[in-house]
């Protein structure tokens, strides 16, 4: 059987991702399956209309015509209410939806009966690795970040012997070594400076060191289910600031990812702490959009703080969105695999685990426990 994959133009402020890419197009359409892209849809990607035509997909004038007959949408970005009523009943969606920041969205989606599956909620277990959009978006905005310090730094990183004398390494500490934090210690390393690194979860003490960092050791172990942390007790949390503070004060860059899905991301750099810094410091904080690690962060604004700048970028995956619609694109084919039998007919239970714990609606239910529960609480 064949069926209708759609991708739409992303409407949100700043993306420039598109959830599909020429190579995945082809492969889709070889299996017999028709693909419609949205006019200018991977434009910003530098995916123009041509390469999609050329893999086999059919380019849509208009919103109406990419979306008629639709039974598959492929998206980025969660759909607006406006989105989601342009939608037939029984349409599969499948992207990020952010449901505790966009209740209006599940709430829409639930009234019309769309399916929705969500890719944040994907689990962490080796057979859905291929699928695990979070990270492979967190590889982009750790890759960012670096870049991003090293061009706010009034420093080179690396050392440099010239004939005006000897130039030492800037020094840079990541705050967290998940995905994105792990590329940005290995990004500052090619980059050539001196990286040193904290995570309150032990094991990632090895990971760090392979990349060449130092990893700041404390005897506190908060290794959490699904390979995230836990959160710490007040008095691990003084110790782990009384460590931390010693070495951002020190640190030319400081690159913080430490956050805990569904949570205000934990303040590990107050004020007092970004006072000590040296002057011309960058702060690049990635968990800007949750909140923030650091006390001075404005989300999607730069401040300037006792001669530190402090970076709060939100949404850094878009800020290179070619490759990184490239790895998402890749991500969605692998969970469409498992939405379609050996016949090629769409499965009609989700009883796979990787399903099961990613669907979001369907059938006129919220599916996701604690989706329903922040509704229910709402009274929606």
């Amino acid at each position: 059987m064949s069926f209708v994959i759609a991708v739409p133009k992303e409407t949100a402020q700043g993306e420039k991702r598109v959830a599909t890419v020429p190579e995945v197009v082809q492969k889709l359409t070889k299996s017999g399956h028709e693909v419609r892209i949205e006019h200018d849809a991977g434009t910003s990607a530098y995916y123009p209309d041509d390469l999609f035509t050329a893999a086999g997909a059919k380019i849509a004038s208009s919103r109406t015509d990419l979306l008629n007959g639709a039974r598959i949408v492929l998206r980025v970005q969660p759909p607006t209410v406006a989105e989601v009523d342009q939608l037939a009943e029984g349409t599969i969606v499948i992207g990020f939806m952010n449901a505790a920041r966009n209740p209006e969205t599940v709430i829409r989606m639930r009234d019309r009966k769309i399916t929705a599956f969500a890719l944040e909620l994907v689990p962490r277990i080796t057979r859905a690795q291929g699928m695990d959009a979070l990270s492979s978006q967190a590889t982009a905005g750790g890759y960012m970040a670096a870049i991003l310090g090293a061009a706010n730094s009034p420093k080179f990183l690396p050392m440099l012997t010239t004939a005006a004398g000897t130039i030492r390494p800037a020094t840079v500490l990541i705050l967290g070594a998940g995905v994105a934090g792990l590329m940005a210690i290995a990004t500052a390393k090619r980059l050539g400076a001196v990286v040193e690194a904290y995570d309150v979860r032990r094991a990632a003490g090895e990971q760090v060191r392979s990349l060449g960092a130092r990893f700041l050791e404390l005897e506190i172990n908060a290794e959490g289910q699904g390979g995230y942390a836990r959160e710490l007790t007040p008095e691990e949390k003084e110790k782990e600031q009384q460590m931390v503070s010693a070495a951002v004060a020190r640190a030319d860059i400081v690159i913080t990812t430490a956050s805990i899905p569904g949570r205000k991301a934990p303040l590990l750099i107050t004020r007092e702490t970004v006072a000590t810094m040296r002057p011309g410091a960058v702060i690049v904080d990635l968990a800007a959009e949750s909140g923030g690690n650091c006390e001075l962060t404005q989300p999607g604004k730069t401040a300037r703080e006792y001669d530190v700048t402090i970076l709060g970028p939100l949404n850094l995956p878009a800020q290179v969105p070619f490759h990184a619609s490239q790895m998402y694109a890749k991500n969605l084919q692998s969970f469409l695999a498992l939405l379609f039998d050996k016949d090629g007919a769409l499965v009609r239970e989700f009883s796979d685990e990787i399903l099961a714990a990613s669907l979001l609606v369907h059938a006129g239910e919220v599916h996701h426990g604690p989706t329903r529960e922040l509704l229910e609480g709402g009274k929606s």
